[in-house]
């Protein structure tokens, strides 16, 4: 297991600070209206603003974007407007696995969708050379979940997924349905495991395989946690789950969650 590559941060300007809009956030029900409105609310605050993906803050670091490692994953890896606005709850993958990377344990992602954010972080730590096994669990072809289907989800999905990783041999693509798929291979510890599977039950059939494989300090990120609507059982269904493991689920700004193993 070779040495991790972890990239340094630059030093930090204290006069400029970085800000980033998105016309791209869900739930609007009269989007022209909407942007026209946000456009008036950012002149009205002060720099280290971030308006995407259903949130706006302002007065912050928005320190995804000084770090130029970061960066330049992120951007080499955006195929879609959905991929461009998410740009923060990539960095909070970014941030879990450079502490993971340093850990025992291979990394693992259930629902990879075309896999960009399993190669944002890998880019991010050193590309083809990430230095750890990275498990993608997926349909692939075709989405097993009523009413999320996404564009290009159809028979060919797979076969191009991996094309896209060609020469990242650290890559275990795993075709299937969740926990069946299971049986084609798991890791046995785990630094990274994160979950984005838009249904509880399959979630929840991921942690019952998964969540005791990973090693102490690990870090567990579940995409979907803290969105509410069509989201929302996946929270009554993991708040239970992790209640009776002693674990409370860290919800973020970002509608991720987010969970330290001990």
């Amino acid at each position: 297991m070779s040495d991790p590559i972890l990239p340094k941060l630059p030093p930090l300007s204290l006069t400029q600070v970085p800000c980033f809009t998105s016309n791209v956030s869900w739930g609007i029900s009269d989007p022209e209206r909407f942007a026209r409105l946000m456009e008036e609310a950012r002149s009205l605050v002060v720099p280290g603003f971030y308006l995407g993906d259903n949130f706006f803050t302002w007065g912050r670091n928005n320190s995804l974007f000084s770090d130029e490692a970061f960066v330049k994953a992120y951007q080499s890896n955006i195929t879609n407007p959905a991929d461009q606005t998410i740009a923060w709850r990539r960095y909070v993958l970014a941030c879990a696995a450079f502490h993971c990377v340093q850990l025992s344990g291979d990394f693992v992602e259930c629902g990879v969708y075309i896999g960009t954010g399993i190669k944002t972080v890998m880019d991010y730590l050193g590309g083809p050379a990430f230095p750890r096994c990275f498990w993608g669990y997926d349909t692939y072809d075709y989405n097993p979940v009523e009413g999320h289907a996404f564009e290009g989800q159809q028979e060919g999905m797979y076969l191009r997924i991996q094309e896209r990783f060609r020469g990242y041999e650290q890559v275990r693509f795993i075709k299937g349905l969740i926990p069946d798929s299971f049986t084609q291979g798991t890791p046995d510890k785990i630094a990274y495991l994160h979950i984005d599977m838009n249904n509880a039950e399959g979630e929840l059939a991921a942690l019952e395989h998964l969540f005791d494989r990973m090693v102490p300090g690990g870090i567990l990120i579940l995409d979907d946690y803290e969105w509410a609507g069509i989201y929302r059982p996946q929270k009554a269904a993991e708040d239970p789950w992790f209640e009776s493991r002693g674990y409370r689920i860290m919800p973020l700004p970002t509608g991720q969650g987010l969970v330290f193993k001990r």
